[in-house]
């Protein structure tokens, strides 16, 4: 099956989608350049996804793809809270933020009926996932507008869990990748593995095509996972330097400084182990501290520190999202960068 065939696009590229550092214009340049762009949905208010969904519908008639999560909402727990607020104390001092002013955060939301009541008008061409599925109920109602459905998978396990359930394509997100693991089958990080160790191992596992992810940023990488047997190639970290990026500018100096050799998966920011460059909290309380509250309540905590740092221009708090390869990104717009992408492999499979 071709990509034609399979997305509607010309070029076996896909936006990743990353939530907080992107809007609609992103996705929007991507798909008019003929890769897949995609809006990340999952921290976006029901009238913010409209207007979102609005503005790609009349800025392109190219194929696009939205982007949710599926994680389960936790309960509040009052003494885990107490616990993770205790371990940035410290913190709360040197910044002069009292905790007892930190209100609730308006976290992540999961894929719901609300939700797809919001989506349906514009029937999305792509719907992707990540964290698992939604229910059969919500899936067939995607799949009712027409769309196709893919969804991140981190071992191969997940691959065969989603293809039993009717995916149009699997994505093998790798270790390598920035921001959050997509695992849903298991919270053991040691069963998780590279990119191009994956990508080969759902080929063979897999009938539905495989897309690579994680650590994907030039022409040379796209190459080599088309060359394992991946369909197309989605790729985040590299478009965040792009004028078309909602990327802060500590954040993109971050990027292009020598802290980005340095990443590691952390659960400081959200509950939930994601990639991101490593800075003084990571530092200090370990990336992946059990204190921390489950996703998505440990975001809560730690956003008034975020908010005090930045202002006074460092990221010692802020979720540096970023991949293993940020080394080759440019601030280039996101047309030339998909181009650039795509490389040899400009005809699309």
């Amino acid at each position: 099956m071709t990509l034609q065939q399979l997305l509607g696009i010309e070029l076996p590229i896909l936006q990743a989608p990353m939530a907080g550092v992107q809007t609609s214009a992103l996705a929007i340049a991507v798909s008019n350049a003929g890769g897949l762009g995609s809006l990340p949905c999952a921290m976006l208010g029901l009238d913010v996804l409209r207007k979102e969904m609005t503005a790609i519908r009349a800025q392109t008639d190219k194929p696009f793809n939205v982007n949710f999560f599926c994680h389960m909402p936790p309960e509040p727990d009052a003494q885990r809270e107490a616990a993770w607020r205790a371990a940035l104390a410290p913190y709360y001092g040197e910044h002069g933020i009292d905790p007892v002013t930190i209100a609730p955060g308006p976290g992540r939301m999961p894929f719901n009926q609300e939700v797809a009541e919001t989506v349906a008008p514009f029937a999305p061409p792509v719907v992707s996932f990540h964290f698992g599925l939604p229910n059969a109920d919500l899936l067939a109602r995607v799949r009712g507008w027409g769309s196709k459905v893919i969804a991140s998978a981190t071992t191969v396990e997940e691959g065969l869990w989603l293809q039993a359930r009717g995916v149009d394509a699997v994505i093998a997100q790798g270790l390598e990748a920035g921001g959050h693991r997509g695992h849903f089958l298991s919270d053991d990080l040691s069963v998780q593995m590279g990119t191009f160790a994956l990508v080969p191992q759902l080929v063979r596992a897999l009938k539905v095509p495989v897309i690579a992810a994680g650590g994907i940023a030039d022409a040379q990488g796209v190459a080599a996972a088309l060359s394992l047997g991946a369909i197309a190639a989605q790729v985040g970290t590299a478009y965040m330097l792009c004028p078309e990026a909602t990327t802060s500018a500590i954040h993109r100096a971050a990027l292009q400084s020598d802290a980005a050799r340095q990443t590691a998966l952390t659960n400081l920011f959200t509950g939930r182990p994601a990639r991101g460059i490593v800075n003084r909290v990571m530092r200090e309380l370990g990336a992946l501290n059990p204190a921390a509250q489950e996703f998505p309540l440990a975001t809560t905590a730690i956003a008034p520190l975020r908010a005090k740092a930045e202002a006074l221009g460092n990221g010692d708090f802020s979720p540096l999202w970023s991949g293993q390869n940020a080394s080759v990104c440019r601030a280039v717009p996101a047309a030339q960068l998909t181009r650039d992408l795509a490389g040899a492999s400009i005809v699309a499979r």
